[in-house]
């Protein structure tokens, strides 16, 4: 008997460990239930943000990143810094920036040339469609075909038929392999069925300066770098390379308009995201931009830059990126280009 009476509390210990184990559970469930909510609150950004440009100061990633910093500084109540990061034709800044955590605070100012023709040219450590979230497409800019006045060739039209009867005589300039000016002229050959030399030069700068010694026949790179030499008529526009006409040189026509049925190429400017950053904070960056994108200051500095303000959404930016490369790859392979 003494026996069975040390076993007879057994069941009440037993029932009322259970019970305790059972609340804890069902706290510890209520607690993970709530935790998507708290963690779906936390305000952005916490920090400071810094936005990547794998280019050097002054160029129009640079000046484009530095006015939005200002005012997405002024409106999220947090430092916002310009990070440079030049060279290797962008591909260090951008390798900086897909590595970095995933939380927005990291942003990368990408751009056609230095992301977009990379892609389709170089193998690179890193893939710019999956490595990265498009948040927004910032700016647009057209290319511009200049040639020297004294080549008598007056429109589009009258270019290509002097081409075509003296193939391979004469020659464009560009920013060097791979920039966007090099990667317009080979799509214009392309279309035009025309032979043309190519001559690389350091930067747009020394290729327009081409243009005007007559060392080459014609440019088809940024307009900024060129308007002021169309305008003090050291060079002839014959056209834009956007489908639509640009606001800074309203009189040329697209290429388009001059019988490149389809030709379009298009200098963007957008930011990027590292590959897995949560969708809400990437939604909080791109209507801040979009806000700042409506500024009359922000706006009339694109104006400077040839270019058009655009607050695009992730979805539409990341459908422009994914063509882009598309129709560079098939440039390249036409044209044999090969990376250096």
């Amino acid at each position: 008997m003494p026996a069975a009476a040390q076993l007879t509390p057994q069941p009440r210990t037993h029932t009322r460990r259970a019970a305790v184990m059972a609340i804890a559970a069902s706290a510890l469930a209520m607690l993970i239930a709530a935790l998507p909510t708290t963690v779906a609150a936390q305000p952005f950004p916490t920090r400071a943000v810094r936005i990547i440009v794998p280019s050097p100061p002054g160029d129009g990633s640079d000046l484009t990143a530095r006015a939005l910093a200002q005012r997405l500084s002024e409106s999220w109540g947090h430092p916002v810094v310009v990070e440079n990061r030049p060279g290797a034709g962008g591909r260090i800044g951008t390798e900086a920036a897909v590595s970095a955590n995933p939380d927005g605070h990291t942003l990368l100012m990408g751009n056609a040339g230095s992301n977009g023709i990379n892609a389709a040219i170089y193998k690179l450590p890193y893939d710019l469609e999956r490595g990265f979230d498009p948040v927004t497409l910032v700016m647009r800019a057209p290319n511009v075909l200049v040639v020297s006045p004294q080549l008598g060739a007056n429109s589009v039209v009258e270019l290509i038929r002097l081409l075509k009867a003296q193939p391979g005589k004469f020659a464009y300039g560009s920013g060097g392999v791979g920039s966007s000016a090099h990667l317009s002229a080979e799509l214009f050959k392309l279309m035009a069925g025309v032979d043309l030399l190519h001559v690389p030069y350091k930067g747009a700068v020394g290729a327009l300066n081409a243009v005007i010694s007559g060392e080459v026949a014609l440019f088809l790179g940024n307009l900024p770098p060129a308007i002021g030499h169309i305008r003090n008529g050291r060079v002839r526009a014959l056209g834009v390379t956007t489908l639509s006409r640009s606001p800074m040189l309203p009189e040329a026509p697209t290429l388009d308009e001059a019988g490149l049925k389809g030709f379009e190429t298009v200098a963007w400017f957008g930011l990027f995201a590292p590959a897995g950053t949560p969708a809400a904070t990437i939604g909080v960056v791109q209507q801040a931009v979009a806000r700042t994108l409506a500024d009359g200051e922000v706006r009339k500095l694109i104006d400077t830059l040839g270019g058009e303000p655009v607050g695009s959404s992730p979805a539409d930016f990341r459908a422009l990126v994914v063509s882009d490369i598309a129709k560079w790859r098939r440039v390249v392979a036409s044209a044999d280009i090969r990376a250096e």
